[in-house]
């Protein structure tokens, strides 16, 4: 639970850190578009029965590694601040976290005995 924890709050730097360090445009628009990406899917992935939804922010973290050099940032800050989010977005994201139940199953859980 506290890599989703850490995840949510490196989204929402994502979205205010262009206020407050003074992003070009690019790279405030990628930040304002991937912290709510990163945010939903950390919230969701909190619960147990959720958990696999984790994965879905491993995307979003390659995006924030390979964004500097397609949108072409102009600042150094940017390039660091949005290159360390992906590393730690990728890493966390892959941390499974502890699942007590089993749910759903599929279709194989039909045929169970």
């Amino acid at each position: 639970m506290w890599a989703r924890i850490i995840n949510t709050l490196l989204g929402l730097w994502l979205m205010i850190a262009p206020g407050i360090l003074n992003y070009p445009k690019s790279a405030a628009d990628s930040g304002h578009i991937a912290g709510p990406i990163i945010i939903t899917f950390s919230v969701v992935a909190i619960w147990e029965a959720t958990r696999g939804v984790r994965k879905w922010n491993i995307p979003v973290g390659i995006w924030l590694l390979v964004a500097p050099w397609i949108l072409g940032y102009e600042t150094t800050v940017a390039i660091i601040s949005d290159m360390s989010v992906g590393v730690l977005v990728l890493i966390l994201s892959s941390i499974k976290g502890e699942v007590k139940k089993g749910y759903g199953g599929g279709w194989s859980a039909l045929w169970k005995d």
